[in-house]
């Protein structure tokens, strides 16, 4: 018997209008999006600076939508009781900014929080091998953080693929992530590599019928 899994989607506020997040919102609302993809950038780990946990405090406040935060922030541990407060659902911070990654994973989950672990394009995703029996999900970054609207690294797709065999193999229960680049074109082989949630920005907002995107990206409809 074939089971068909459940793909999540989740639309990135980074390309939405941050003069109007209420509208930003209810446009993923009426999406019928999964989460809500929260994109923390500090001007350290990556050049941009987005917002912080205040914004996450006022979107808890006018959605029920799972928040999914992701971290590009050096010294993470420093903010996680922050976004937690928040109202934070999933807390994903990089291995490329904490020494200590099981610490941080532990630390988020101590506060009531799904962990989760994110690697760049350019870090290789076996790195994460120590690190895969205790997250709940791991963040595939398949452009270079930082800025929306960059095209997909196609290699990136080979770490997607590497970790559902290995989660197959072994048992394990992380999701698996993709953000960077996703689109109604490239959607279909993303999902085929074993992908949970997939990430849209620029193509999700930009779009002329963003409900039409979405459920193209999660596979509802065909292109």
């Amino acid at each position: 018997m074939n089971i068909t899994k459940k793909i999540f989607f989740a639309p990135s506020l980074l390309s939405g209008d941050f003069a109007n997040i209420k509208d930003s919102v209810n446009i993923i609302e009426k999406a019928k999006a999964d989460w809500i993809h929260l994109d923390v950038m500090d001007g350290v780990f990556v050049p941009n600076i987005t917002f912080g946990h205040k914004m996450v405090n006022d979107i808890n406040s006018i959605t029920k939508l799972t928040l999914d935060v992701h971290l590009m922030t050096v010294h993470p541990e420093n903010h996680i009781q922050n976004f937690v407060k928040a109202g934070a659902d999933y807390i994903t911070f990089h291995l490329e900014a904490a020494t200590h990654s099981h610490r941080v994973i532990q630390q988020i989950k101590d506060s009531g929080c799904k962990a989760g672990v994110s690697i760049v394009p350019g870090t290789p995703v076996t790195l994460l091998s120590e690190l895969l029996p205790h997250v709940d999900l791991i963040l595939i970054m398949s452009v270079n953080p930082g800025f929306g609207g960059q095209s997909l690294i196609k290699e990136t797709l080979d770490k997607i693929k590497y970790l559902n065999d290995i989660r197959i193999l072994k048992g394990y229960k992380y999701l698996i992530s993709i953000d960077g680049g996703v689109n109604r074109d490239n959607a279909e082989l993303i999902r085929s590599k074993g992908t949970d949630i997939l990430i849209s920005g620029s193509s999700f907002f930009k779009s002329l019928d963003p409900v039409a995107e979405a459920d193209l990206i999660r596979g509802n409809k065909e292109v």
